[in-house]
């Protein structure tokens, strides 16, 4: 790999995770590498005679521990979550807005549904009890930008609050835009993240009536299934991950601890459906394929890929083909892996949680699993680590998501090295 000396380098120098299989970093991992799911029934919402009744819902979550308790009152769980995993995240990067420029410091957010529990319940409220019975803070609720903000209030960070919402491909894009205000020395760090609450009846009715989500009602556990033969579609899932990006000057100065390089970014879009992916994997190729550009890596320098794996019927054929375009021989030494039947797929956040993944994978060179994974799938030939975590030299790692209306967003983290 060539270095340009004259960019700032950014590296990632704290993880904070709210997740149905872990509500903090070290449990998270754990479960991640032990490939133990957070599915369990909803008991959000009556789920009885509908076709599907998992998810990785969040049980044991008290906003108390990470802000004010009477917050919780007024913020819908997307803000809840992203509060508490940007804590984390700031917590674990030992950062201090008191001894920092906080004009210097930013936030940015995805979310895709983020605000639609405040919208579902407001008009509830407004049909029972008409405008004087609506709440004010519905309107910070609300809207899809509101977390950001809360966040940035939360944490003392001036610099921006911005919230980016491509679907499931906005977790990725958060990171890449982060990283870029950082190298055009806009800011020194960023807490970047993305936050999801999509456990709601009517959002539920709709993924049921898409046909995506798998049916394995009576076994929650093995119930999600990338690249495998008998796949049938995704866990939803829900919660929050968040990381602090930081020039790397910045970091040593304060001691902070890295976990990795964010290198390279590339994202796509195929204009082709509103949301099946083009057959050919076209947006995923072009996705990857910038990241690797702007990283000035060769595909035969990846060591790991963090698939999307949706486990629906298209999606998992067609990202194994584009990684077989792109990767050429290299496709079948790559180590892959779809963790989602753990996490659950988290929409936006799912980008933001799995470039987690991909730190620690790099952080402690192990990679996690493919959990349920019995009998791949017809073009899904590659090597998805089936079912037990990896101890394995991972140098370099890309972090590959989709989203609705052929978005595609493609991270890559590497190593730390001092040069």
């Amino acid at each position: 790999m060539s270095f340009d000396p004259s960019q700032r380098r950014v590296v990632i120098t704290g993880l904070g995770v709210i997740s149905a299989c872990g509500t903090d970093v070290p449990a998270f991992w754990k479960n991640i590498c032990g490939g133990h799911s957070g599915a369990r029934r909803v008991t959000r919402f009556e789920t009885a005679g509908l076709p599907n009744e998992i998810a990785a819902e969040i049980v044991d979550f008290d906003f108390s521990n990470y802000g004010d308790p009477k917050k919780a009152r007024r913020f819908e769980r997307s803000i809840q979550y992203g509060i508490a995993a940007a804590v984390q995240a700031a917590k674990d990067a030992g950062l201090d807005l008191a001894k920092l420029d906080a004009d210097r410091v930013g936030v940015v957010e995805a979310s895709s549904v983020g605000g639609m529990e405040s919208s579902f319940k407001g008009q509830t409220v407004y049909e029972e009890k008409g405008y004087r019975g609506m709440s004010p803070f519905t309107l910070i609720n609300a809207y899809c930008g509101g977390g950001s903000g809360e966040v940035a209030l939360e944490l003392g960070c001036k610099g921006m609050a911005v919230t980016y919402s491509s679907g499931s491909a906005s977790g990725n894009d958060v990171m890449g835009y982060a990283a870029s205000l950082i190298q055009r020395d806009e800011v020194d760090v960023m807490v970047a993240g993305g936050s999801e609450a999509p456990l709601l009846a009517p959002l539920w009715g709709a993924f049921c009536q898409m046909k995506v989500m798998t049916k394995r009602n009576d076994d929650p556990q093995h119930s999600m299934r990338p690249f495998d033969r008998s796949r049938d579609g995704f866990l939803l899932g829900e919660g929050s991950a968040f990381l602090v990006l930081e020039e790397l000057s910045h970091a040593l100065n304060r001691g902070a601890p890295i976990y990795a390089e964010v290198l390279g970014h590339g994202r796509s879009c195929e204009a082709h459906h509103s949301v099946a992916p083009h057959p050919e994997g076209v947006g995923m190729y072009r996705a990857m394929e910038k990241a690797l550009r702007q990283a000035r890596l060769h595909a035969s320098e990846i060591s790991y890929i963090n698939a999307h794996g949706t486990a629906t019927d298209t999606n998992d054929q067609v990202e194994s083909l584009a990684i077989k375009k792109l990767f050429g021989p290299h496709a079948r030494r790559v180590a892959i892996s779809g963790t989602k039947p753990v996490t659950g797929h988290m929409l936006a956040a799912a980008g933001a949680i799995e470039t987690v993944i991909c730190a620690l994978a790099i952080k402690h060179q192990i990679l996690p699993p493919t959990i349920n994974f019995q009998e791949p799938a017809d073009g899904c030939d590659l090597d998805y680590i089936p079912n037990q975590a990896r101890a394995y030299p991972t140098r370099v790692a890309m972090n590959l998501n989709v989203g609705f209306g052929g978005k595609n967003s493609c991270l890559i983290l590497r190593e730390y090295q001092a040069y």
